[in-house]
């Protein structure tokens, strides 16, 4: 077992986590950042990406996750492959600990541990992951642009899915296992009176099928969920939105959280309930969930900790000149 220690520990190497690094170790705070079950976050499960500022042509996510983590070691930072299995925020520096025993003492943490969509659990829909499959309009709705594509879920977020859609594509068909929608009112008022979008009540999805080479989604097998009666839907993009799973349940009791289970931040700021606990990405946002946005909070992150250091060290100064 070794004991790790430094002025700022970040939990996550998603673009936030990476982002919050790259801008402590310019400041001197020699970051150790521990990366998780997932090194590079959900980036690393996406192949193409279009709308990351920098680049004029598609990258690949995984990719882009190698560059940021590279560049974040490149100004100093230390990355540890490890999963952390506990935590105690009651006294600074905190103190967390790996599940193979290492402990890691910070002045600040920097909480990054990012968000994970919900999906359907089927084996067609992990196959036709980035063939079709995706679980974010935002990110890929345009390279479907012309095409039709489909919506599954029936809150807020699969609505909003749908009316993005709509900005790309002529024929959205939302798909719904229930005769009616949990989405907020206005929503759904705005839904049914688009003309590009159709509503099919009652039906859960069964199987993804594709074809070609390489393979991309042509058909989504329905089931009726009253009759079971078999149907099949020709859709070449299919957009899981159920919802998403915040990585907070090791902080459940430690950090205020809100109803979803997010980390609940300080209202234009990272800070959270714990002076010297900041949180960034998607593990504090249920709103945009895009990359260039979680390094955004992880920029603010970074800074809002080394300002709390700053402030920390001065009063350590005065204490001791009196």
């Amino acid at each position: 077992m070794t004991t790790h220690t430094t002025r700022m520990l970040i939990l996550g190497s998603g673009p936030a986590g990476l982002s919050a690094a790259i801008y402590g170790a310019r400041a001197g705070m020699k970051p150790i950042l521990v990366q998780g079950i997932q090194p590079g976050g959900q980036l690393t499960t996406t192949t193409d990406v279009e709308n990351y500022p920098g680049f004029r042509n598609v990258i690949q996510g995984p990719w882009l996750m190698e560059e940021m983590a590279a560049q974040a070691e490149h100004v100093g930072t230390t990355l540890v492959y490890d999963t952390i299995v506990e935590v105690d925020l009651s006294q600074r520096p905190f103190r967390l600990v790996g599940d193979g025993g290492d402990v890691y003492l910070g002045d600040v943490l920097i909480v990054a541990t990012g968000a994970q969509a919900k999906w359907l659990g089927l084996d067609s829909e992990e196959a036709m992951k980035g063939k079709g499959v995706s679980a974010c309009a935002t990110c890929d709705g345009f390279f479907y642009r012309g095409k039709k594509v489909a919506v599954i879920g029936g809150g807020n977020t699969a609505v909003e899915e749908a009316l993005y859609l709509t900005n790309h594509s002529d024929d959205v068909t939302l798909i719904h296992r229930r005769d009616s929608l949990r989405a907020e009112k206005i929503l759904q008022d705005r839904l049914f009176a688009n003309p590009k979008i159709r509503v099919v009540w009652n039906k859960e999805v069964r199987n993804f099928y594709g074809a070609g080479k390489p393979e991309a989604l042509t058909t989504l097998e329905l089931a009726d969920t009253k009759t079971g009666q078999i149907s099949s839907l020709a859709a070449d993009g299919a957009f899981v939105a159920i919802g998403h799973h915040p990585a907070t349940e090791l902080f459940r009791g430690h950090l205020k959280l809100d109803d979803d289970g997010y980390i609940e931040v300080e209202k234009g700021s990272t800070k959270t309930s714990v002076a010297g606990v900041f949180a960034c990405g998607d593990v504090m946002d249920k709103i945009y969930r895009q990359a260039i946005t979680a390094a955004g909070t992880g920029c603010m992150a970074a800074l809002d900790a080394e300002r709390f250091l700053a402030e920390a060290d001065f009063e350590k100064l005065a204490e001791a000149a009196e």
